[in-house]
């Protein structure tokens, strides 16, 4: 457990390392072909590294009711100004959809309550924020595997896109949308969920309201909120900065393994 525990904080570590290229001054490094080259190799190896080391199924650590943190803070958004988003809010998610599409054979849309009707898992599990700060708290939700076994992916699809109501910057060009991505692997790893509970009651605005991903072995911007859509794709090089996620755009590692 103690070799687990220090290479979490390493692995931490490093990704704060790298982030930072892209978020600080040092704009001119974070751009160099060179030096991106390099992060994505040592990227390429933590990967490699942690599913050799511990499995593709392996599990996150998971706690008891009384390990429960008072506090969990909402990082990132806490509240969506856009429209759409205001006017779901209003109506407490009535007409609310998620949208699963992309590379699948039958394309579906949920209502809350139907994924609340679904056969669901409970975990109680600790978030590692990029900035330093932990909290436990236990998810209630739909497996994500199971969700994409029903919609049928393709033999192309590689990868989940998750799309979000949260403009996190406004652009122009829409890049300041908020947008998560992951591999098959983790998408069918029996940890991630998509969550719309938490700590026993339905998911408060802040925390991403009405659904949002939990993907547990990796770092708490994977983890996104105020899901829209979901689709299953080949490649992500066509969205956005493509890098697979709003801070992977921004500098941030796309695998972020803990």
């Amino acid at each position: 457990m103690t070799k687990l525990l220090t290479r979490r904080r390493f692995l931490i570590g490093s990704t704060l390392t790298a982030s930072a290229l892209g978020l600080t001054g040092c704009d001119a490094l974070a751009e160099n072909g060179n030096v991106q080259s390099v992060i994505r190799m040592a990227e390429r190896l933590t990967m490699g590294t942690q599913r050799f080391l511990i499995g593709d199924t392996a599990l996150a650590r998971e706690f008891g009711a009384g390990d429960l943190s008072p506090t969990f803070r909402a990082n990132g958004t806490t509240m969506p100004d856009g429209a759409e988003y205001q006017d779901l809010l209003a109506g407490r998610f009535a007409r609310w959809q998620l949208q699963i599409g992309g590379l699948v054979e039958r394309p579906t849309s949920l209502s809350l309550a139907a994924l609340k009707a679904m056969p669901s898992r409970t975990q109680i599990t600790r978030h590692d924020c990029v900035e330093g700060w932990s909290a436990i708290g236990q998810w209630t939700g739909v497996p994500l595997g199971s969700l994409l076994t029903t919609a049928g992916l393709k033999k192309e699809a590689r990868y989940i896109v998750f799309h979000c109501a949260d403009e996190y910057e406004k652009t122009l060009d829409g890049s300041g949308w908020y947008y998560e991505s992951i591999d098959l692997i983790d998408a069918f790893h029996p940890q991630t969920i998509l969550a719309y509970a938490m700590n026993g009651r339905d998911l408060e605005v802040p925390h991403g309201a009405p659904l949002r991903l939990r993907v547990e072995r990796q770092l708490g911007y994977k983890q996104a909120k105020y899901l829209m859509r979901i689709e299953a794709v080949a490649d992500l090089a066509t969205f956005y900065g493509g890098n697979g996620g709003f801070w992977e755009d921004r500098g941030y590692e796309w695998y972020a393994g803990i």
